[in-house]
């Protein structure tokens, strides 16, 4: 039989209570199996069954412990084959139909009674706590304080990551018993086996931490400690021990259990140092109560619940305290792992456990033999044609060693060294260019050289090009309106009234015309010798002007592009004679009056463009004249600078510039033109407008380049 096993048979039959008799050989179902902590570190499995059963049968094995009650007449109709139980002594349940009977097995951390009673469609069987290990009791190691003598050194509270509450129980030694529940908004632990001084008898409020953690109640009771954490909303609680510690996590209750954020014992211990997101899970939520388990126990549950493989290493030993409700697999194991300094490394579905020291000196003698292994491989030669970038700027791309080529033709190359890091290339490698036919000449190891060819597929590729347009639109417009009158008294018969000297016509008495005038409109008003005329004068123009400009240009992408195109505008300028009797010197110098679209696009990854333009717009406003002879041209200027973003055949405004110019001039005789309405006889109106408008538009469109190959 190879290994021999003992069965003990502890009970004949269970007599069990019935509602009502059923014949020895009716079917009935086992439909569920629930489980619930009792005091004093019990568990009570519930079996629900489709009807009262009659009598079972119980027996218990010592190598491994557990407990077997068989049910006969009774299908299993359960849909998961174990429930992992984690709490006190109590490992898992599980159940398995054979021969019309169901048998349900309760595996054990360590040997425990056990007792059952039944209700109804109900049969519980109570699973003590069993005996505590070895080590708590007294005769132990005589250096280590036993269980009884245990006492709390310090309460300490922590924010940890993501708004969690981080409560640390440390005791003058390990081996306590601690137990944690939830009563509503308050997380309760009890350490039966520890006291609590005075002097940490005070309420901790711990508010201004902003965790869901208000306050900490640590109490004597009745020998035994009491600590009572008082929440503010929904949470989520989780506790573990290591040594002489007793952590209790309280998170805020996130939305979605399966896809949790780390806290900070849920970070993986091999987790790289400086990693600023927080870790996420994904597993499986599980509920584990483990009271001084070993952890290859632990991890072997873990195991089960993930589908994983898991191998321990022969040093991963000791015993793990832990209690978590709801808690992502993948985390659970995270939290087992810190706990007690492993670490671990997946490859497939095999996760290998093991102390971080043995895994790291481990990776550190795999890196040593590979780098052992690339200074013994030979080195071979490649040459590598570059189609769309450039040889020298890559070889300077792949190695700080490389130097460019002193000539046109030939290259520079990086030679050997004994720096470790050099680039994409081993310590023995080095690559050198040829600018004539754009090649680089690269030496190294087998997998270096195709390192380099994977690298030079994604970077040797021909870049997407950008059309710019640019419409530069200059509108003027202009009004002016005048208003004029002449008018006066003439004397007809040559002799002014009441005098009797003779004269010539005396003409108009007020002349306040249009300046230019459109038209006019004459009135007289003829008597016997005296003739009144009046000459009303007015002007009123308009006008309107558009420039439009419209440069495009095309570039790569990430590449400056600049298209100009205007006149160079002569004008004179006079040096006057420095010496007696010299003659002064004229020179002949040029302006630059300019359409310039400047810019350099950025094809960004999801299809749009980044522009950094420079447009200018010069044109030639007037002559000055220049008192030395000639005329100096002033050049009105129009320019804008500017960083934009655009979807692709998006069209923005980048700039706009508006002017307006208003006048209002009035002449007038005085005293007389403030006449009411006959004062409009004495006046000359002008009123006159100037707008100007500058606006630039912008369209980036992507040519795409199809990549041959």
């Amino acid at each position: 039989m190879g290994t021999k096993r003992h069965w003990v048979l502890t009970m004949g039959a269970l007599a069990v209570g019935l509602a009502t008799s059923l014949s020895a050989m009716a079917a009935n179902v086992l439909q569920d199996v629930r489980y619930a902590s009792a005091p004093g570190g019990k568990v009570d499995i519930t079996l629900q069954f489709a009807e009262p059963v009659g009598d079972v049968q119980a027996f218990t094995t010592d190598t491994p412990p557990r407990i077997a009650v068989d049910i006969p007449g009774t299908t299993n109709g359960l849909s998961q084959r174990r429930v992992v139980i984690g709490s006190g002594a109590t490992s898992a349940v599980s159940a398995v139909e054979a021969g019309g009977r169901t048998r349900v097995v309760v595996d054990l951390f360590r040997p425990a009674g056990y007792t059952t009673r039944s209700a109804g469609n109900l049969l519980v069987l109570t699973v003590d706590a069993g005996a505590q290990p070895s080590s708590l009791a007294t005769g132990s190691d005589p250096t280590k304080k036993v269980a009884s003598d245990i006492e709390v050194a310090n309460i300490d509270f922590r924010r940890g990551e993501n708004g969690s509450g981080r409560v640390i129980l440390r005791f003058t030694g390990d081996g306590a018993a601690a137990d944690m529940r939830n009563e509503g908004s308050r997380v309760v632990v009890d350490v039966a086996n520890a006291s609590i001084p005075e002097s940490l008898r005070r309420r901790l409020d711990v508010t201004d931490f902003a965790t869901p953690v208000q306050s900490l109640e640590p109490n004597a009771n009745a020998g035994s400690t009491r600590l009572v954490i008082n929440t503010n909303g929904a949470f989520e609680s989780m506790a573990y021990q290591t040594g002489n510690e007793y952590v209790i996590e309280v998170t805020p209750k996130r939305a979605a259990p399966a896809a949790v954020v780390a806290g900070a014992p849920g970070r993986a211990a091999g987790a790289v140092a400086g990693d600023a997101e927080a870790k996420r899970y994904s597993g499986r939520p599980v509920t584990f109560n483990f009271q001084d388990v070993p952890v290859r126990t632990v991890l072997q549950l873990i195991a089960e619940e993930s589908g994983l493989n898991v191998v321990a290493a022969d040093t991963v030993q000791g015993n793990v305290t832990l209690r978590l409700i709801n808690v992502p697999w993948d985390q659970a194991m995270d939290i087992v792992l810190r706990a007690k300094q492993l670490d671990k490394r997946r490859d497939g579905n095999v996760i290998w456990v093991a102390p971080q020291k043995e895994i790291a000196e481990f990776e550190k003698a795999v890196a040593d033999a590979r780098i052992a292994n690339e200074e013994r491989e030979p080195l071979i030669t490649e040459y590598i044609p570059i189609n769309y970038g450039n040889a020298e700027e890559i070889a300077s791309l792949l190695t700080e060693d490389s130097k460019s080529a002193s000539g046109g033709g030939g290259g520079g190359g990086g030679s050997s060294g004994s720096q470790r890091t050099r680039g994409f290339l081993s310590p023995r490698g080095s690559v050198s260019f040829d600018n004539r036919t754009n090649t680089l000449l690269l030496i190294d190891i087998a997998s270096k050289v195709a390192e380099v060819r994977n690298l030079l597929a994604t970077l040797d590729r021909p870049v997407d090009q950008v059309l710019i347009e640019a419409r530069i639109v200059v509108a003027t417009e202009v009004f002016a309106r005048e208003l004029g009158v002449i008018f006066g008294v003439q004397d007809r018969t040559g002799t002014l009234a009441n005098s009797n000297e003779t004269t010539t016509d005396s003409g108009f008495a007020v002349d306040l015309p249009a300046t230019t005038p459109a038209g006019a409109l004459n009135l007289s008003i003829l008597r016997q010798d005296i003739a009144l005329e009046l000459e009303l004068s007015a002007l009123e123009e308009e006008g309107r002007g558009e420039v439009v400009s419209n440069p495009r240009v095309i570039t790569a992408n990430q590449r400056e592009a600049v298209i100009r195109q205007g006149d160079e505008v002569a004008y004179l300028t006079i040096q006057p004679a420095t010496t007696p009797g010299a003659v002064a010197t004229a020179t002949v110098e040029f302006k630059e009056v300019l359409l310039e679209l400047k810019v350099t696009p950025t094809i960004t990854q999801d299809g749009r463009v980044y522009l950094n333009l420079a447009v200018k717009k010069d044109e030639v406003s007037e002559l000055i004249a220049n008192p030395a002879g000639g005329f100096i041209p002033q050049i009105a200027k129009r320019e804008v600078s500017t960083a934009v973003l655009i979807d692709n055949g998006q069209t923005v405004v980048v700039g706009g510039v508006y002017e307006f110019k208003s006048r209002d001039d009035l002449r007038k005789v005085p005293f007389l033109g403030d006449l009411p309405v006959l004062g409009n006889l004495f006046k000359n109106k002008s009123k006159g407008m100037e707008k100007a408008e500058l606006l630039i538009f912008v369209t980036p469109r992507i040519l795409q380049v199809a990549h041959k190959g």
